[in-house]
């Protein structure tokens, strides 16, 4: 490429041509057998891998992209950690154990349910080339090819699939039993989730964009997820949120009357939300810049580079703009001005999740957009939910399936023609770039479609768990906590020093020291 600005002056002589001549003349010098030492056969073979001749190229090239992947992957799996620490400081103490518990059987549920029978549903080869509602091969994943490259693609798809599992604990914490949610985290990962990922993912899918005549010519667009994982998950949770009910006291009295103002059950650790946000932040580096697949080429370089920039922006912007939105509309409501924590993690969760489907194909200055965007987004579902008493413990449905619908609608408006081949699609962009409108309207098409057959399986699923007795704790389990009634004791020993004992301790100084007051905890058990 030739260089004519910044950092290399004009009339020099091209480095990329020069990098050519010196590689074909030393490709020649070791074609003709002049192998003579050592060193000069180490050069020859790194010319050889630099050119793609050696018979290590290949190897090589599936080495970096399996690492790349590995390395993605083990981040996206991190994020499990990020929402264990989440639901965890967002629950009251009480319920600790057993939201910490859920989000660990996540993972092992969605392995299983993805290995049997989940992967082969989703991503199953068809090689007649038509487009199929789902897949049928490679159960057990026993018909992959044994590859670093096949082995790795599988472990990197359960990465996503145990993420739309786990979306849907926090939503029902405090009040949901372990049974129930066993057996949606298998059938959600197993079979529900892969029919959506085929649809969209798959080349076989009926509305990919990766196809020679995609639906509409142009197919849908969610490059990491969006849709496919956030909107699945948040759906999920939003109908089993409903058919839960809310937590006991929240809406209602015990005679089940309306609360005037519903009530609130503040976070018991403000730190583990805070880990948990800043976890979940870091692991979306390995699902949008991650979901390239590749790393062997400019165009995958670029394309996963571009993503980390787009989902830093609108992070940032997302959290900004949720938090100072709400101290305005405080200001406007009391005249006194605060700035509440809960508001810009949930801003910055949205905003990350808003841009998972457009950060390849997206600018900078329009993740921004979608950011802001997505910290109104949540404000307002949030507020909507609490208006229709659907009682969300933290917040997941505003901020996955509110913001998944954003942001896969935002790819309709925002997304830029050279980006898009660059990212391996079409050139139909989107309507602020003088599109038709096509993208736009498949880009909704896919949201009913995911609405649709989420609404239409766990609404029918989530009843029956119910009429059996299987999804919704005892109401005095509820009250006493869910550590203490299923999981033989409470997160935390909150158990203090015996009286007697801080007594003795207290005289045993004093003998050696003088008088030592009592400490003042002592002395309110004292009086108490």
């Amino acid at each position: 490429m030739d260089c004519c600005g910044c950092g290399c002056g004009c009339g020099e002589v091209n480095p990329k041509g020069m990098a050519e001549f010196d590689n074909t003349f030393i490709l020649d010098f070791c074609s003709g057998g002049n192998e003579s030492s050592s060193d000069v056969q180490a050069l020859c073979q790194v010319a050889g891998l630099a050119n793609g001749t050696s018979a290590s190229a290949a190897g090589l090239v599936e080495g970096i992209n399996t690492f790349f992947l590995l390395f993605a992957g083990a981040l996206v799996f991190l994020m499990q950690a990020g929402f264990a620490m989440l639901c965890a400081g967002s629950v009251r103490q009480k319920n600790v154990k057993n939201i910490m518990l859920k989000n660990m059987l996540d993972a092992c549920g969605g392995a299983i349910g993805f290995w049997t029978i989940g992967y082969a549903f989703a991503y199953a080869d068809n090689s007649s080339g038509d487009k199929t509602f789902i897949g049928g091969k490679n159960f057990f994943v026993n018909q992959l090819d044994e590859s670093g490259g096949a082995w790795i693609g599988f472990f990197f798809q359960f990465a996503f699939a145990a993420t739309a599992a786990t979306i849907v604990a926090g939503t029902v914490a405090e009040r949901c039993k372990m049974s129930a949610y066993l057996c949606y985290s298998v059938f959600l990962t197993g079979f529900v989730y892969p029919v959506v990922v085929h649809s969209i993912w798959s080349a076989d899918g009926w509305l990919t964009a990766f196809r020679d005549d995609p639906w509409k010519g142009v197919g849908v667009i969610d490059f990491a997820g969006s849709g496919v994982v956030h909107m699945t998950g948040g759906a999920t949770a939003l109908v089993a949120a409903i058919v839960l009910g809310p937590r006991k006291g929240r809406f209602y009295d015990e005679d089940g009357n309306a609360l005037e103002t519903p009530a609130s059950f503040p976070a018991h650790s403000v730190a583990l939300q805070v880990l948990g946000t800043f976890l979940l932040w870091f692991g979306w580096y390995g699902f949008n810049p991650g979901s390239a697949l590749v790393i062997d080429n400019a165009a995958s370089a670029s394309t996963s580079a571009l993503c980390a920039v787009t989902t830093t922006l609108a992070a940032a912007s997302g959290c900004v703009c949720a938090m100072f939105t709400d101290t305005i509309i405080e200001m406007m409501a009391t005249g006194e001005a605060s700035y509440d924590l809960t508001m810009a993690m949930n801003g910055a969760l949205g905003g990350l999740v808003a841009i998972t489907a457009g950060c390849s194909v997206v600018t900078p200055w329009a993740s921004i957009i979608i950011g802001i965007i997505a910290g109104w987004v949540y404000i307002a579902f949030s507020k909507l939910l609490v208006k229709l008493k659907i009682d969300d413990a933290v917040d997941a449905v505003p901020v996955h399936f509110a913001n998944g619908m954003w942001g896969v609608l935002a790819v309709g408006f925002f997304a830029e023609p050279d980006a898009m081949v660059t990212a391996g699609y079409n050139d139909v962009p989107g309507v602020f770039y003088k599109g038709d409108g096509k993208l736009l309207l498949c880009q909704f098409v896919a949201i009913i479609w995911i609405c649709a057959w989420i609404f239409f399986l766990m609404t029918p699923f989530f009843v029956v768990l119910n009429i059996l007795g299987m999804f919704r704790v005892d109401p005095l389990e509820e009250e006493v906590g869910l550590d203490i009634s299923h999981h033989r004791g409470a997160a935390y020993d909150m158990t203090s020093a015996k009286k007697e004992d801080v007594e003795e301790l207290m005289e045993h100084r004093s003998s050696k020291h003088g008088k030592v007051e009592v400490p003042k905890e002592v002395q309110k058990e004292d009086t108490a």
